[in-house]
Order: structure tokens, then C-alpha cells, then sequence
């Protein structure tokens, strides 16, 4: 325990972030060359709940729990994604470590994930108004609760429209960006910690050496200008790293429709829509991205399923339970089976087989009611030559305080261009970490060794 003041920290989770596109981010660049940077060693699967996990417990999956974006809840027979409490996430957080050395140690969370029971001083989420009647409205979550209004008051309404789905764009970032400047101005916390989602929006939709990919880099680094100048001026130093890079791809795999065509998958209809029936399935995928969980009921299954996906173009590796110890992804949540994608292709969650059949929900940006990621949240149906005319009288409900469905989203997955969730095979295509303090990193450091370096920056250890 030290009676010594912490250095103050500031975390930039900056999503996607590569060597490549360094190149394009100036203020970026410079801190790094200022001060230190290495190649980051990610864990499989390489998305954002399960590696934020690792950076903030120091331990891979097998130990935190936290395998994916989301997984099947066996003891619900539900899959869910993207939830947000943090009591999900086993093990020593960076905070109980840092208190540990320090009593007193105060950390603010900006929008890094499983932020919803954080022992976190102050907490900023994304978190919308869901209305009796079913509308969804944009907002967020605080604590402590008084800073709700005084983000909003100051800085909008949390523009969650633009932080996923057609709109999602750099307005986001700057919120965030704007509130993480805020809290650092009224709050002093020793530790920030900010997450910036811009990268992962047109690298997504048109891949990370599209130009439009590189200026959204540049765009990003602009926005960040005054955050980094006011971590200077208060002396904080500051950390940026990422999750993972993106990498082009070409081809969808349709996982799910494989094995219900094998009849391992079963659906139920309702109103003339089919929906994924997980608990009569014998075997089922989660997509997230390049990996894909897939969970068997029964072990007899097994053969039945294997020999549904080896045939199956697209698919690198089915991980055994020999493979998943390997990956440190043994841990009961995961599935019986991970599959794994080949490099240029990543999984969609679509099980059924008749486009007139599909769930209402799949036109929509509905994050938590799909049973898999859906990138193509990202994109306006391009056939429905009258969809902004739909999105327009949608948003005029809305104004109005009326009931809406925005309806926009395709079915086809062929215009996404950029994935993740493999092992990068290259440094220049993965993760990297930059910091502000010369010689701080000095070689690769892995995941894993995030938390223990944060510890070290701010003088715990």
C-alpha cells in the first residue's frame, strides 16, 4: 500500500486500430513515436466483450467467462448478446487491484463494455429508454445518477443512433470523447477509461483499405486532438490500444442454414415468421463475426454435426475441446464446438431458408432480440428502392412520439467487407498498443499483461 499520489491514466480503447491505419491518425502517431508503441497479442475469439475482459482482469476466457459478444444461456435457453452487467465478467478487475494499492483509487468508465454494476467511481453506458407502448429512444446510463443530466444538458442526448446501425458515424466518438473531457475537467479520476467505436463502422462496411476507411481513421484522430491536448496540460499519461484489427472478407457462411439443412436445427413459426427454436435443436451457432459457438445437445450429435460443417466452405478450424483448451475458450459457456472462419469470410446468424419466412426483427437494428451479429445493421436494404422514404416516415413517428418499425435493414450479407474475431496472422493487420511514456513497452505484449502494465503506468506496483 503507498501513500503516493497515482500517475493519472487515460485509457483510449481506439476499435480497430492497426499499424496500417496509424499511418493515418497524425496525433496518434506522434504519441506513440514520442513515447512508445508494440504489437499487441489478442485472444481468440478477438472481439470486444471477451478482449476488454482480458485488458481488465489480466485472464483469457477459460478464466473471466466471457467467450464472445454473447453466447447461449444453457440455464435460460436463450441466446442474448450484448449485455451489460459486470458481475458476467469472473475474476480481479483492474480497480480491485488498483484500491488494493491505493484506497482511494477512483476510476471512471466511458462506454468500455459490462459497465452495469461496475465497482467504477463514475460510469457512462449506452443505455436506451425502452417505452411501455415499444418505442426505443436514445440515451445512457450514469452513475452517480446526477450526471446523466448534466452530460445531456451539456452535450445532447446520447446519439446511440449513430453509435450502431445505418446512421453509426463519428458523431459518437465525439460524444464520447466530449463527456470522457468533462468527466476528466469536474471529476479528476486517477483512471479513464474511454472507448472510441468509429473504426469499426466503415472498415465493417467497406473495408479497412477502402478510402473512405482511412479518412473515417483520420477523422477519428482529428476528433481526439482535445482529449490528448487535455491529458497533456492535467499530465496524464496516456494509454491508446485495441481490441483487434479488421481484415478484409468476401463471403458470408451461412453456419446456422448449414446444419438445419443437415436437420440438426430446428424453428418454430409464428404469424408466419420463423424463429430459432435453441432448446429442440440438437445442434445450433451463435455467429460472432469470424468465430462462431456451436452448441450440441446431446454427444451423440456430435458426429452428425461435425460432418455438417467440415462441408462447408468458409470454415478454418472446428475446435474440439482439445482445441478450445488450447485457446484458452474450455469454459462452460462456450460451445460444444468453435468454429473458426477463413480469413476473407466471416458467419451470419440466419437459419432460416425463405427470405418470406425471416422474423420481422431481421430488417430491423435489433441488437439483443437477433440470436448472432448482424453487420448488415450497417447498411439500408439497397433493393427496397423506397427505403429512406420508410426510414423518413419512420423518424417522422418518432418525432411525433408515435410508434415505429425501421424496417431497412437487408437480408443480404454481401455487401460487408471487413471482419474480425481470428487471430491476426499479421502486425500489421492486429492489435497494437501506444503510451505516452517513453520506454513503457518495449516489445509485444500480450492481452493478458494490459491490466499489470495499467499498474505499473500509474506507479501501483
Amino acid at each position: 500500500m503507498s501513500d503516493k499520489r497515482p500517475v493519472p491514466l487515460l485509457v483510449l480503447d481506439v476499435v480497430g486500430l492497426t499499424p496500417r491505419l496509424l499511418e493515418h491518425m497524425p496525433r496518434l502517431k506522434a504519441l506513440g513515436r514520442s513515447g512508445s508503441r508494440a504489437p499487441l497479442s489478442t485472444v481468440l475469439p478477438a472481439v470486444t466483450c471477451a478482449v476488454q475482459s482480458t485488458f481488465l482482469t489480466g485472464t483469457t476466457p477459460v478464466e473471466h467467462g466471457i467467450v464472445g459478444n454473447g453466447w447461449y444461456f444453457r440455464e435460460l435457453g436463450e441466446v442474448l448478446l450484448w449485455r451489460q452487467h459486470n458481475a458476467l465478467v469472473a475474476g480481479d478487475k483492474l480497480w480491485d487491484a488498483a484500491r488494493r494499492a491505493h484506497p482511494g483509487y477512483t476510476v471512471a468508465n466511458i462506454c468500455w463494455w459490462y459497465a452495469m454494476g461496475a465497482d467504477t467511481d463514475i460510469t457512462v453506458t449506452p443505455r436506451p429508454v425502452y417505452y411501455a407502448d415499444g418505442r426505443k429512444e436514445p440515451d445512457c446510463y450514469t452513475r452517480p445518477a446526477a450526471l446523466h443530466d448534466e452530460l445531456t444538458d451539456t452535450l445532447g442526448t446520447f446519439p446511440l443512433f449513430h453509435y450502431w446501425g445505418p446512421g453509426a458515424g463519428l458523431v459518437s466518438s465525439r460524444w464520447i470523447i466530449d463527456a470522457t473531457r468533462h468527466i476528466l475537467h469536474t471529476r479528476h479520476p486517477d483512471l479513464a477509461l474511454c472507448y472510441l467505436p468509429h473504426l469499426d463502422y466503415d472498415l465493417q462496411r467497406f473495408g479497412p483499405d477502402d478510402p473512405r476507411s482511412l479518412k473515417a481513421a483520420t477523422d477519428l484522430d482529428t476528433a481526439l486532438a482535445p482529449l490528448l491536448d487535455d491529458a497533456r496540460t492535467q499530465n496524464r499519461t496516456v494509454v491508446a490500444l485495441s481490441e483487434y484489427g479488421i481484415t478484409r472478407v468476401s463471403r458470408p457462411v451461412d453456419i446456422n442454414r448449414a446444419l438445419r439443412r443437415a436437420g440438426l436445427l430446428e424453428v418454430h413459426t409464428q404469424d408466419g415468421m420463423e424463429y430459432l427454436d435453441p432448446t429442440a435443436s440438437r445442434a445450433f451457432a451463435v455467429a460472432d463475426h469470424q468465430i462462431a459457438h456451436v452448441y450440441v445437445r446431446r454427444p451423440e450429435d456430435l458426429p452428425a454435426t461435425r460432418t455438417a460443417l467440415e462441408a462447408l466452405p468458409g470454415i478454418e478450424q472446428l475446435l474440439d475441446d482439445t482445441g478450445k483448451k488450447t485457446h484458452h475458450l474450455d469454459h462452460p459457456r462456450s460451445g460444444e464446438l468453435v468454429a473458426v472462419a477463413e480469413p476473407d469470410a466471416w458467419f451470419t446468424y440466419y437459419y432460416w431458408l425463405d427470405d418470406a419466412r425471416a422474423p420481422d426483427f431481421a430488417r430491423l437494428v435489433e441488437i439483443h432480440r437477433k440470436p448472432g451479429y448482424d453487420p448488415a445493421e450497417l447498411f439500408m436494404d439497397p433493393e427496397d428502392p423506397y427505403v429512406r422514404a420508410k426510414a423518413a416516415t419512420a423518424l417522422a413517428r418518432k418525432k411525433l412520439g408515435l410508434r415505429y418499425r425501421m424496417a431497412v435493414v437487408p437480408l443480404d450479407p454481401s455487401p460487408v467487407r471487413g471482419s474480425h474475431g481470428r487471430l491476426p496472422t499479421s502486425d500489421d493487420d492486429g492489435p497494437l498498443l501506444l503510451c505516452s511514456t517513453p520506454h513503457a513497452v518495449t516489445g509485444r505484449i500480450a492481452a493478458t499483461d494490459v491490466k499489470q502494465l495499467l499498474l505499473q503506468l500509474a506507479g501501483l506496483t
